[in-house]
């Protein structure tokens, strides 16, 4: 991220998923500041709660209280932008660490350098009826994954209408960044270039977290993807990836990316705005950079 803030000057550095459990508030916070400051006030902050089986599997920590840890990392990054004595009692943080714990040294602190900004546009990737909802209420932004526009207010209308009536006017609007692959051409060999997304779909509805909790797979069964996301979870714990990825519904591939000829992809624009989204985040399909730059100017000309 440092090095993309140097190599421009106008474009966001977003930092995607930062995981709430594998680094301390304070270091967040330094994340968030240090990036503004050599971004010169250019940076967004991503933030989720990953899930247990990495969180207790890869960090070696509890997977304790998400939404409540998100919402105390969130408020701790804000105060430390700001510029205030780090000072904060909840159930998953104590700033400063009480004299009866450690040495007995710790006092309230606060940055040494000054933060290009006061605040930091905070993103938080959430797919839970109760994690959106709380996104709702207290982020910048949200950052759904394997999004299908037709279908997402029936999947999280409710939950960002229940935040949004909790949500400080302050905040503004809540930004939504979400999006696919993208290729614009004619025939077959277009549409093919599909493909790609499989694995992808395959690896979190079938092979992200435990089989008795996967969020991913979750999301699938809510879009109506039910028969789809037992097979492909059972094929690809099993080890039969390529079989698993052949399972992921077109239906969902289509809606979720923008690959096709211009005026489909136009109308796939259309649905992602109609359906709330304000920011498209695409992954250009072409080998080279002029390739994804053309791919890129021609979607900035399209999108309002």
């Amino acid at each position: 991220m440092g090095y993309l803030a140097a190599k421009t000057e106008t474009v966001q550095i977003g930092s995607a998923i930062l995981n709430v459990y594998s680094r301390t508030p304070g270091a967040l916070l330094q994340t968030a500041a240090g990036l503004d400051n050599v971004s010169g006030g250019r940076a967004v902050i991503g933030l989720g709660a990953s899930g247990p089986q990495v969180i207790e599997g890869f960090h070696g920590l509890p997977y304790e209280r998400p939404l409540g840890r998100t919402r105390e990392v969130v408020e701790i990054l804000r105060m430390g932008m700001r510029r205030e004595p780090l000072e904060h009692q909840g159930r998953s943080f104590t700033l400063p660490l009480p004299p009866d714990q450690g040495l007995g040294l710790g006092k309230p602190l606060k940055l040494l350098n000054k933060p290009e900004r006061s605040s930091v546009p905070i993103w938080i990737a959430s797919l839970g009826d109760k994690n959106v909802e709380m996104t709702a209420e207290i982020a910048d932004g949200w950052l759904p994954f394997l999004y299908y526009p037709e279908k997402a207010t029936d999947v999280w209308g409710a939950a960002l209408e229940r935040g949004r009536a909790k949500r400080d006017p302050g905040l503004g609007p809540l930004q939504v960044s979400t999006g696919g692959l993208v290729a614009i051409g004619e025939g077959p060999e277009t549409k093919a270039l599909l493909d790609f997304a499989r694995p992808v779909y395959a690896l979190y509805v079938g092979g992200m977290g435990a089989k008795g909790k996967n969020f991913y797979n979750q999301l699938a069964r809510e879009l109506g993807f039910e028969k789809e996301a037992e097979e492909i979870q059972e094929l690809y714990l099993s080890g039969r990836k390529k079989e698993a990825e052949a399972l992921v519904p077109l239906e969902w591939l289509e809606a979720g990316n923008l690959v096709g000829p211009e005026s489909y992809v136009k109308e796939r624009i259309a649905a992602f705005e109609e359906s709330g989204v304000t920011h498209l985040n695409v992954t250009p399909a072409a080998l080279d950079t002029d390739g994804q730059r053309r791919i890129v100017e021609q979607m900035k000309e399209w999108v309002s």
